[in-house]
């Protein structure tokens, strides 16, 4: 594939990027591993964040953000799935708290900030401005950036125009919300191996509707009956929640159908899908190379359903200096074991530097 690179969006001088970036010492070839460890590795212990807070970041929005681990710590910031799905605890633990400065915060119109499921001012490039807004607030040159599933996409976007504050990078379920990437999960690919979760996530739409699932479902998600908007947003997000891991697990998909949860996730995540992820085409993939000298690490389930290994792959060929890591038994979740392992030994090393 030789696609034309897109320029980077004006919040960054990509000049400047690429300037800063081929300052770093070159690197070689990152290693490619598919493997099982015999012992695998689980997250940190449980804990609160030291300090947390509310980030007005203009036109009506005010992001929830907190800070965990030691406050003199390695500087990290965690970006979430979704778009629309919020942090959770269990985010916190993904980093040792003795070595890192860990910040999480819930991205617009979703978990704890405000206004919830708003759709007003809400782009990829709205969030990577708020990023920003929170790297400047806490004084940070630079921090290592994680981000799984949508949460890779926006690491991705933040990554390439701001690559200079960069010092690391982890991805995971890799997504770049290219329209065969949305179309697979949410038109007819994955229906082949779901047949009974599809029929509940068609079950809302009219047939006449169904050639266009995208547009079908803003229309109810965006209705002024809320009953209407909860019957889709529940269907949506719960045909995430059940095809999530390679195991089924009924715990996770009932905790995506609760609606308050749902009601922004689905709003978020239609949204976004049906504007492109606010991209150009290919964009990321096209953009990658000037992440060559950033220390990074790929992440991907071999059997991940809502985001294929296709786009993972596509990456590490525009990308080849990071270290590719396959969970060849595992899904999309982050906390499916193999998947897991290679987060949190990713984290360690990066911790030790």
């Amino acid at each position: 594939m030789s696609p034309d690179i897109p320029d980077l969006p004006e919040v960054a001088d990509p000049t400047t990027a690429r300037t800063v970036a081929s300052s770093r010492l070159p690197r070689g070839p990152g290693k490619v591993v598919e493997a099982i460890p015999a012992s695998l590795r689980g997250l940190y212990p449980p804990i609160e964040p030291f300090e947390s807070g509310m980030l007005d970041v203009g036109n009506g929005h005010r992001i929830y953000w907190e800070r965990c681990g030691n406050p003199k710590g390695k500087p990290a910031v965690f970006l979430h799935g979704g778009p629309g799905g919020g942090c959770s605890s269990e985010h916190r633990r993904l980093f040792d708290p003795a070595k890192y400065c860990i910040t999480l915060f819930d991205q617009r119109g979703c978990g704890r900030s405000l206004p919830h499921a708003s759709l007003d001012y809400n782009t990829t490039w709205d969030l990577v401005d708020d990023i920003e807004a929170l790297r400047t607030k806490f004084g940070y040159a630079r921090w290592l950036v994680f981000g799984g599933s949508w949460g890779s996409t926006l690491a991705l976007a933040y990554a390439q125009a701001h690559v200079d504050r960069v010092s690391e990078l982890i991805v995971r379920g890799i997504f770049t919300v290219r329209r065969e990437e949305v179309h697979w999960y949410y038109q007819k690919g994955a229906s082949w191996l779901f047949p009974d979760r599809w029929e509940k996530f068609l079950a809302p739409i009219p047939l006449e509707e169904r050639g266009d699932l995208m547009r079908a479902y803003q229309k109810r998600l965006t209705h002024r009956d809320e009953a209407v908007r909860v019957e889709a947003a529940r269907a949506w997000s719960m045909w995430e929640g059940s095809t999530i891991t390679l195991l089924p697990d009924d715990q996770l998909a009932d905790a995506f159908g609760d609606p308050h949860y749902a009601i922004a996730f689905a709003r978020i995540e239609n949204h976004y899908f049906v504007h492109d992820g606010f991209l150009k085409p290919n964009q990321l993939i096209g953009g990658a190379h000037v992440l060559r000298d950033v220390p990074g690490v790929i992440v991907q389930g071999r059997y991940d359903i809502a985001t294929p290994a296709r786009t993972a792959w596509d990456l590490h060929k525009a990308w080849p200096e990071a270290d590719f890591y396959w969970a060849p038994d595992a899904g999309h979740a982050f906390s499916e074991p193999t998947i897991l392992h290679w987060l949190i030994e990713s984290t360690d090393r990066f911790g030790a530097d």
